[in-house]
């Protein structure tokens, strides 16, 4: 009598988790199969049914010719490769000071970074626009920068954690030798808040290459796209042509999904390892 409350629970379970994993895994799966079709196969196919020839790479080729694939993604690269250097310095900065002085604004300070993630980041674009106007950085590479750069309170919170579980000692020990507090975050703290680097830097990553509303805002000139805004010169007032978008978007999440599951190990350990400081 006992293990048929266990079984029925368990059956439950093993139930939900497959009924996840087909709401998850079901659409990519569409994805593949429209990415392989050519245009008149799309339109009168199901869109279940395989396609034709999975050697059909004409719609891959196309997209990389049209699209301009290859120039979106140096363009986003780049804005990846400064955002992270200068998101580096300006958090781990924040955190060091939070976390290692103490002055009167101290409170204040993180109250306004906490206020700060509750205000939906659309009701301040007009504000933000206008100071990127003014900075003469619209429609250039640097204004998306600009804003990607700028510490958030999860990346504070994670560094904040490290940065107390380093002993003072450490610092004071430095200072009698004679190292700036400068040298002290350079050589000591900095060093070791390398789990949590890497796993902020991961996630900020993937957020900056994810992101299609501060590119399309910001940067519309056409040798300006990043590779989630050329998706959008496939879809027109009348109609999308959905075989194009589908390898374009394929294409797209290659590289996320082969670099989030080599760094997937250093973004876990890097939150559990901060959730235990």
């Amino acid at each position: 009598m006992s293990m048929k409350p266990h079984w029925t629970g368990s059956a439950l379970k093993h139930g939900a988790l497959w009924l996840a994993a087909l709401a998850i895994f079901f659409p990519p799966y569409v994805l593949v199969l429209s990415s392989f079709k050519g245009k008149q196969e799309f339109a009168h196919s199901p869109a279940f049914s395989w396609p034709a020839s999975f050697l059909n790479l004409d719609n891959f080729r196309f997209v990389l010719s049209k699209g301009e694939l290859f120039h979106a993604f140096g363009n986003t690269l780049s804005i990846i490769a400064l955002s992270l250097i200068g998101n580096l310095l300006v958090s781990t900065m924040a955190a060091y000071a939070l976390g290692r002085f103490q002055f009167r604004a101290k409170s204040f300070i993180m109250g306004v970074y906490i206020a700060m993630s509750f205000i939906p980041m659309i009701t301040t674009q007009v504000a933000t626009f206008t100071v990127i106007k003014h900075l003469g950085l619209f429609n250039t590479l640097y204004a998306p920068v600009a804003l990607y750069v700028g510490a958030d309170i999860m990346q504070l919170y994670v560094y904040l954690q490290f940065i107390r579980a380093i002993p003072y000692e450490l610092d004071e020990n430095a200072m009698m030798e004679g190292a700036s507090l400068l040298r002290i975050y350079w050589t000591i703290v900095l060093p070791l808040m390398t789990p949590a680097i890497v796993t902020m830097m991961i996630i900020k990553a993937i957020n900056i290459y994810n992101d299609m509303y501060i590119p399309y805002l910001y940067m519309p000139a056409r040798e300006l796209g990043v590779v989630s805004t050329s998706l959008m010169r496939f879809v027109s007032d009348r109609t999308t042509e959905w075989q194009y978008v589908s390898a374009a978007v394929l294409l797209i999440m290659l590289p996320l999904v082969a670099g989030f599951l080599l760094a997937q190990r250093y973004v876990f350990a890097g939150i559990v390892a901060g959730a235990v400081k």
